[in-house]
């Protein structure tokens, strides 16, 4: 099998592959277009990050494809439900950069408070400017975090053992950390807070979600961070509320168009504010983190190819290992129709053969099921799962 891994994946990704003896293909930065479609010819295994697009045209060139790596936390590079429809499976990293991401926050809090950009610009001009204006303490300040999931939690936690008082928002039910306070709304969070630092995912429904109106309900003076996603925020009234002073300060690692690769130029409109740290999207990128990365993703697309095995797939049914293992496994994938597993068992009953372990699970309009038997199927039985109207595929492994 042929492996393409774009944007830097870290090389062990790259050596877990190989050891296992694939083809591997590594490219610096990301592709798009024609340069996309002309690379995944032969592919069977993709790894990207967050700034190569996977949509239903290429997933049609991708002739050959059958799994995704997203070697991040993000998914919404990629048309799920167009690969779903395809069976191509789609992993990421839900935790490995979680804790990289917290400790970029805890450090933007730290450098905003004491305007330490403004004292390291003057001293590398020559300024002696040895001066507490503007300069606070973080301890007993509000920190307000939106989205309150695997980084907002993490978040939450550190912040609060800094001195940090901690109140959060979020759509779903989520579990208070510490002494952390569920706020009933973003407008309530918004007054609260002294720092604000945004932590949701990509989903269409957060576009815009911090513009001109939830900016102007931020409390005079209080700091701004987004580490999540650049659709999220209107950079124009971000830069509003920095000139007129309203805010003091704000870090941001993520926009709404971004570099395809490395060394192209960044153009932004929070360029040149005082008190406004720009990173290029390196919440994750880590040393500890992209080797944590590297390591999870490409066992999640190793054990797909070589197992059938889907746990965390962000957009095929989740199945695990079977206990026990059987000698040869059989993978189907399935539209969801009742009565699937019975017609699969009645034709293995007929065979003579003797199933050791099955597991089906179920997701949106697909069904996936992992059959362990102590023989080959016969031919007869794979052509008949191949030929009804409701697979999508089939793949046979012997363990």
């Amino acid at each position: 099998m042929k492996v393409l891994l774009l944007e830097n994946i870290h090389p062990g990704a790259a050596e877990a592959f190989r050891r296992d003896g694939f083809e591997v293909e590594t490219r610096p930065g990301s592709l798009g277009g024609d340069e996309l479609h002309d690379a995944l010819a032969g592919v069977q295994l993709l790894g990207i990050r967050s700034n190569t697009t996977i949509t239903a045209e290429v997933l049609d060139a991708a002739k050959d494809l059958l799994a995704v790596g997203c070697f991040c936390i993000g998914t919404n590079q990629v048309d799920l439900t167009a690969a779903a429809e395809r069976g191509i499976a789609v992993f990421n990293a839900p935790y490995s950069n979680t804790r990289s991401v917290v400790e970029l926050v805890i450090g933007e809090i730290v450098v905003l408070a004491r305007r330490l950009t403004e004292k390291t610009q003057r001293m590398h001009e020559g300024v002696w400017d040895k001066s507490a204006k503007g300069a606070h303490e973080f301890r007993g300040r509000t920190l307000g975090i939106v989205g309150y999931g695997n980084i907002g939690t993490q978040l939450s936690n550190m912040a609060e053992a800094i001195g940090l008082q901690v109140v959060f928002y979020d759509t779903a039910d989520r579990l208070a950390h510490g002494n952390a306070r569920r706020m009933p709304s973003l407008d309530a969070l918004l007054a609260e807070s002294d720092v604000v630092s945004i932590h949701v995912d990509g989903r269409p429904g957060n576009a815009g979600l911090f513009g001109a109106e939830q900016f102007a309900r931020m409390k005079p003076r209080s700091m701004f961070i987004n580490a999540s996603r650049g659709m999220v925020t209107d950079e124009h009234a971000l830069r509003e509320n920095i000139l007129s002073g309203h805010l003091a300060g704000a870090a941001v690692d993520v926009f709404p168009v971004e570099p395809k690769a490395q060394g192209d130029e960044f153009d932004s409109p929070l360029r040149g504010l005082d008190n406004v740290i720009l990173t290029p999207h390196i919440g994750g990128s880590t040393q500890e983190a992209q080797e944590g990365i590297g390591t999870f993703v490409s066992r999640k697309l190793l054990d797909f190819v070589q197992l059938g095995a889907t746990p965390l797939s962000v957009n095929l049914p989740n199945v695990g290992a079977l206990n026990p293992p059987g000698v040869f496994r059989t993978a189907y994938l399935h539209t969801s129709t009742p009565g699937v597993l019975a017609d699969i068992n009645r034709l293995l009953a007929d065979a003579g053969v003797n199933v050791v372990g099955q597991s089906l699970s179920t997701g949106g309009d697909l069904g996936y099921v992992l059959t362990d038997t102590d023989q080959v199927l016969p031919e007869d039985v794979l052509s008949a799962l191949r030929r009804a109207a409701q697979t999508v595929w089939l793949r046979s492994y012997r363990l």
